[in-house]
């Protein structure tokens, strides 16, 4: 059990270091061996726990995606009202801009990559598949309570959801202005609200 303990605490560390290159110098630049200087251990010690770069990167946008959309499902699930979880989730997309521009980084080369590298996109669609769940939660609940469209349909409106939420972190990521942050994600905010609003 120690030992199965010391392992994943291990290929965490190999994760971390993974994240952090990929967002410093981006997928092509990253190597196993530019792996494991950010992970502060040998080549051979990322070779023992992952036999290829592409091995530890289809771990990791697993990994991240999945952290990512389980915070995102917290925070909703603690709200009671359409609102109360619209902002809630905005707020888990928008943690802050350190946090956003290194995650937008990585997750753009990954999403490049995707249309070519079936593994990303299968891991790309459950994290939208997970994405879109929170979608029709929020929708769902607005329009019960009276504050969304009736006429909206769940399948065509939550991939649009993430669609204006992705958009405005891109459209940040792009400005590099640390001091907008607050003020994309309020728009991001104030555009969902219009198109779900009835």
């Amino acid at each position: 059990m120690v030992r199965y303990k010391k392992s994943e605490e291990k290929r965490k560390q190999i994760l971390h270091a993974a994240f952090r290159a990929l967002s410093e110098r981006g997928y092509d630049a990253v190597t196993l061996q530019t792996i494991a200087d950010h992970a502060e251990v040998s080549k051979g010690v990322v070779h023992y726990y992952f036999e290829s770069k592409e091995a530890v990167l289809v771990e990791l946008l697993e990994w991240l995606t999945g952290r990512i959309s389980a915070k995102e499902q917290a925070a909703v699930a603690e709200q009671h009202t359409a609102t109360g979880k619209l902002t809630a989730y905005i707020g888990s997309a928008f943690p802050g801009p350190a946090q956003n521009r290194a995650f937008y980084r990585v997750y753009l080369d990954f999403l490049a990559r995707a249309s070519r590298i079936p593994v990303y996109r299968e891991i790309n669609q459950r994290f939208y598949d997970s994405c879109a769940g929170i979608s029709t939660e929020v929708l769902t609940l607005g329009q019960q309570e009276g504050i969304f469209s009736k006429e909206l349909s769940p399948d065509k409106t939550a991939p649009v959801i993430r669609a204006i939420i992705d958009g405005c972190l891109i459209q940040w990521l792009m400005a590099d202005k640390d001091e907008l942050h607050e003020v994309f994600k309020d728009s991001c905010y104030t555009a969902i609200m219009k198109v779900l609003s009835v």
